[in-house]
């Protein structure tokens, strides 16, 4: 049974009330929303409201749990699993909102309240998961499950809450059951206060331009966004440039000033360990040493190893394999890519070695050599809006009957954020959809898709879901005009979107998106086809001014060019997850100090033979907000393993005919629409009809070598 002091610990206040709190019936958080969908009622929604939310959210659902412990009758399926299905509504609106706006629209306030909240959630989460009573029942239902007459869904409820709770330390001592406790809860804030770092980080580092001269290879749209982004800062007469969330900065394709270049370049290496407030050493290595100590807690030597065993590459080995394997030919490729550019620099007099901050620079005019092309020809027929509606949009179409319609009628949380209604092919209402284009100061970096309203037939809930994006906002009257990459990943983004709207599941613990995090990237990958197939991009890519095609002959070689770089983009990649997966691989004696984390990510990219210094990793450690703040920690390879059934699904999709309903159907009915409910990997296989294969990948990415390598 709970202790009563932890219980009380728990329902103390988070944040002390205000005297104008808002009343339980003026909270909108507490009742579910009136809106169709349960669309989330974001113009009444203010601040205030999510802390009252949360207390009442724990103190409700540890109520209902302690219903359903302390039951008199038998435990049995029905009221001991559905009814923790059924369990903490308001905690699950309130977390919903506030965490999706915390990411998407942040300020002072809700930054405060995360990390008052980090720690008092995992403490709410253990309270649930570590009572020796909850174990005994669903203990008891897991012994007995082939005498249940369970359907298939429920049986895997059974099977994976029980794995949860085992995995979650439900069979430690109480000793070791309170330690487990203390590092949830620092784990928690310290992952908090890394993602909040790395948001101050890009909003401090603004790069500084006195000279418009020195701005030369821009666009003037460009131009007047830094100078609007000046203005804004507070110095009128100036330029500033954002940094984005990756180490490799998009502009610095255009910058001719070489200077500027490399000063822009170093200061998005130099975010987290500048020193000062929000500097990330010690939150790594901290948090590095927990994770390492909570898995040896658990019985396992490694977070790693604690992480895969859920996934579906399964162990360290298997990841560690398909990295190495592919890192020499993709660190080749990467540099004859480079000698290609040094002799452009050479031709052209340059007199000095291709460094980081000259690779985009010099690949625009590779590409423009070598494709008679660049980014800056094609972004007039990359509109933000005809990309969304004649791309993104106009393949949901073909492939699913979906239609489209725009709901401004729905209250959104900031001006520029659009939502959408999705009605299914036979005209039902199916979702509710939000975009959110633009990069703001309150948003964290990045792309990634929320959702706001799980599926559930249990629970009669119909999806919400969001897409954000770090887009530029241009200046008032002029057009959104994409990067083919920013086309690229508005496709990725709405593939997360399909694999949460389409959900038809009983139990919103396999709602969607829940999935391995090695098989989540597969919907939003393979959806990424349909940027580069003749059909769509024909339809998508117009002039913004005259409404004109892209040429036949353009559109030949933007298809040509999507190999292009592959060794830059491989080894990047490489690079970041190997790092992942280094730190995550570590003893809880192994953990570097603050002062040794930058030696050690040396060192493991020298002994991996991914030490290229014209290719950083994507991300460096102090800003790697993926594995030290998010949910893919020891994860990151999961984009490459995910793409190995990206590219055999895409060959797939090109051997019986593309972009058509009957593959959409196929598609949605064997692994959109099934969620966590069955094995991914089992759900791939019903949909391919066979095991994957890895050669489409290595073809993909110009690495056949590594192949025979393997062999």
């Amino acid at each position: 049974m709970l202790r009563a002091p932890f219980l009380t610990a728990l329902l103390l206040p988070v944040i002390a009330p205000a005297a104008s709190a808002p009343l339980p019936s003026e909270n909108p958080l507490l009742a579910p929303s009136p809106l169709e969908y349960a669309y989330p009622p974001f113009d009444r929604i203010r601040d205030e409201h999510f802390g009252a939310a949360f207390e009442q959210g724990m103190a409700e659902q540890l109520r209902e749990v302690e219903a359903i412990l302390s039951a008199a009758a038998a435990p049995t399926f029905a009221n001991t699993l559905v009814a923790l299905e059924r369990s903490g509504e308001i905690l699950s609106r309130a977390r919903s909102v506030f965490f999706n706006l915390a990411g998407a629209h942040g300020n002072d306030r809700t930054r405060a309240l995360e990390r008052q909240l980090a720690p008092r959630l995992a403490a709410h989460a253990d309270a649930i998961r570590l009572d020796p009573r909850l174990f005994a029942r669903v203990d008891g239902l897991f012994a007995a499950r082939a005498q249940l007459g369970l359907d298939p869904e429920s049986l895997r409820l059974l099977e994976k809450s029980h794995a949860d709770l085992v995995r979650a330390g439900a069979r430690l001592a109480e000793p070791e059951k309170a330690r487990l406790r203390a590092l949830n809860a620092e784990i928690s804030s310290l992952q908090t206060t890394f993602t909040q770092n790395v948001l101050k980080e890009v909003n401090g580092a603004l790069v500084w331009v006195d000279r418009a001269e020195d701005l030369d290879g821009l666009v003037p749209a460009e131009v007047a966004a830094a100078a609007e982004l000046a203005r804004a800062e507070g110095r009128p007469g100036a330029w500033a440039l954002r940094l984005l969330n990756t180490s490799g900065q998009p502009v610095l394709a255009s910058l001719r000033n070489r200077a500027l270049r490399e000063r822009i370049h170093q200061a998005s290496l130099a975010r987290g360990s500048r020193g000062g407030e929000f500097d990330n050493l010690a939150v790594v290595s901290r948090l590095a040493r927990l994770r390492a100590e909570r898995a040896r807690l658990l019985g396992y030597p490694n977070h790693a190893t604690y992480v895969l065993e859920d996934q579906t590459a399964r162990t360290p080995q298997a990841v560690n394999r398909l990295l190495s394997d592919l890192g020499p030919a993709a660190v080749a490729n990467a540099r004859r890519e480079a000698a290609a550019m040094q002799a452009i620099i050479d031709r052209e007099g340059g007199g000095f070695t291709l460094a980081a901050w000259d690779w985009p620079f010099y690949g625009e005019k590779e590409r423009r050599e070598r494709f008679a092309f660049d980014e800056a020809e094609l972004k007039p027929y990359l509109e933000a809006e005809r990309v969304l509606r004649d791309g993104v949009f106009f393949a949901a179409e073909k492939l699913f009957g979906l239609t489209f319609r725009a709901r401004p009628d729905l209250p959104v949380y900031e001006e520029t954020v659009r939502a959408y209604e999705i009605l299914d092919a036979d005209g039902r209402p199916l979702a509710a959809f939000l975009l959110d284009l633009y990069a703001r100061p309150s948003k964290r970096g990045g792309a990634w898709m929320n959702s706001y309203v799980d599926q559930s037939r249990l629970l009669g809930s119909r999806p919400v879901v969001g897409n954000h994006l770090n887009v530029s906002r241009p200046v008032a009257g002029e057009p959104t005009l994409l990067t083919f990459d920013q086309v690229v990943t508005l496709f990725h983004e709405f593939g997360h979107a399909l694999h949460g709207l389409f959900s038809a599941v009983e139990y919103p613990r396999f709602s969607g998106t829940k999935v391995p995090r090695d098989f989540v990237e597969f919907p939003s990958q393979v959806y990424e086809m349909w940027a580069t197939w003749p059909e769509v991009l024909r339809h998508y890519a117009r002039h913004h001014r005259t409404g004109e095609p892209l040429s036949e002959a353009l559109v030949g070689k933007v298809i040509a060019a999507g190999k292009f770089h592959q060794g830059y983009r491989t080894t990047e990649y490489l690079a970041a997850a190997v790092l992942d997966q280094a730190w995550h691989q570590l003893a809880p004696e192994e953990v570097p100090g603050p002062e040794g984390v930058l030696a050690f990510e040396a060192a493991v990219l020298r002994r991996a033979g991914l030490d290229f210094a014209a290719v950083p990793p994507r991300y460096r450690t102090p800003y790697f907000s993926h594995v030290f703040s998010s949910g893919y920690s020891a994860g990151y390879y999961s984009y490459l393993w995910a793409e190995v059934l990206d590219a055999d699904a895409v060959e797939w999709f090109r051997a019986n005919g593309g972009l058509t309903r009957a593959n959409g159907d196929r598609l949605r009915r064997t692994v959109l629409s099934r969620g966590g409910s069955a094995d991914a990997m089992q759900l791939y296989r019903d949909f391919r009809g066979a095991e994957p294969e890895l050669r489409p990948l290595l073809q993909r990415r110009g690495l056949e070598p590594s192949a025979e390598a393997a062999r």
